[in-house]
């Protein structure tokens, strides 16, 4: 199912814009008002520390952390 994702972003947008790494997860990070934190999934990407303090469940980072 990676390698589709991958080849399907390739062929739609272009090459460069393939990830290199695709995580499953039951759910994303959001705040208690529901917006997704897009700033904890570049820090995961990113391996640097994440402040948890604005988020809902801080269960779902450990399960995009475990998937790695």
């Amino acid at each position: 199912m990676v390698r589709q994702l991958q080849g399907w972003a390739a062929e739609a947008i272009g090459p460069i814009a393939k990830p290199r790494d695709i995580r499953f997860g039951d759910n994303l990070p959001e705040t208690r008002s529901g917006k997704i934190l897009r700033r904890l999934l570049r820090a995961i990407a990113k391996g640097e520390e994440i402040d948890v303090s604005t988020l809902e469940n801080p269960a779902i980072l450990e399960q995009l952390e475990q998937s790695a």
